[in-house]
């Protein structure tokens, strides 16, 4: 039979357990109070306060890996993969969902954009694009650290 005093020593010790947030080396957790942010903890232990807060995202800091397998443009056949991290989580937090879809987007309108695609050297047609999508991501707390090109 569990008497009340267990049940209540019980349910403080779940309480308190999910009170305590480790937050490993190279990532931060966005932590959100009634829907808004309330505040980004970096590596270590936290403390937050369990049923007002929770963890938003986990964002990883050491970068990350955006692989495209469908061709950019429609005329040509280009692939490839972009490369990028995170620099600024408080900024970055509000638009984390949408990144892999804004770095595509942003691909296919810097590729439209330029003139004959077939006699350009892979490198120089990366590091514009790299240009491009830094521009768009930069205000939002990203950055494109390297773009590599699958060409024909």
């Amino acid at each position: 039979m569990i008497t009340p005093l267990t049940l209540s020593l019980l349910f403080s010790a779940v309480l308190i357990a999910s009170a305590v947030r480790h937050v490993p080396l190279g990532q931060v957790y966005s932590v959100y109070r009634h829907g808004k942010l309330a505040r980004v903890l970096r590596p270590g232990m936290h403390l937050v306060l369990p049923l007002l807060d929770r963890v938003g995202h986990k964002i990883d800091l050491a970068g990350q890996m955006l692989r495209f397998e469908e061709a950019l443009t429609g005329a040509y056949d280009i692939r490839g993969t972009v490369y990028w991290q995170v620099l600024e989580p408080e900024r970055a937090d509000a638009v984390l969902e949408q990144v892999d879809t804004m770095i595509r987007t942003g691909a296919r309108e810097a590729l439209q954009g330029e003139p004959a695609i077939d006699g350009v050297d892979r490198r120089d047609l990366s590091a514009r694009l790299k240009e491009r999508l830094n521009q768009a991501l930069r205000e939002r707390g990203m950055m494109v650290t390297r773009v590599e090109l699958d060409m024909p």
